[in-house]
């Protein structure tokens, strides 16, 4: 079935482009989250206009994405843990505690978006990828420091 997508969906496509996937998944997931509409021949006719309004809307998410990023990119989230003598830490620092200081500074992100792979678990620098909207990467600054106690 083909469909022509109305969002960007990660592993199939972005806004307007018309993609093949089974029936299945356009009629249970795409279609009534509204990140698609089936590509008849009616609806690939209202595609050409609806493609100058998407690309507007593309463009306007890439410039938010892009704000995020620099906003993002400007904070360093400092940590202050427990850590034994070679500088591991007891605990170890999640993304859940990345999202948590991003909330804390004022930015509303998801912390499956932030790429973490495995929690940080040794004092040190780190840069940590948070995925945004439109293709667009930041890279959040942490520092993790041995606390006194």
């Amino acid at each position: 079935m083909e469909v022509i997508l109305k969002e960007a969906v990660e592993g199939l496509g972005n806004i307007g482009d018309i993609v093949k996937v089974k029936p299945g998944y356009a009629r249970n997931f795409l279609v009534p989250k509204g990140l698609a509409s089936e590509a008849n021949s009616r609806n690939v006719r209202e595609l050409e206009h609806q493609k100058r309004m998407l690309q507007r809307k593309l463009e306007k998410v890439s410039k938010d994405a892009q704000a995020l990023k620099s906003r993002i990119e400007a904070l360093t989230c400092s940590f202050s843990q427990l850590a034994g003598e070679e500088g591991k830490l007891f605990g170890s620092v999640t993304s859940m505690d990345l999202e948590k200081k991003l909330t804390d500074a004022g930015i509303e992100i998801d912390r499956k978006k932030i790429q973490l792979p495995e929690p940080i678990k040794h004092v040190g620098e780190f840069e940590v990828p948070v995925r945004l909207n439109a293709g667009v990467v930041a890279k959040i600054k942490v520092n993790v420091t041995a606390s006194a106690e």
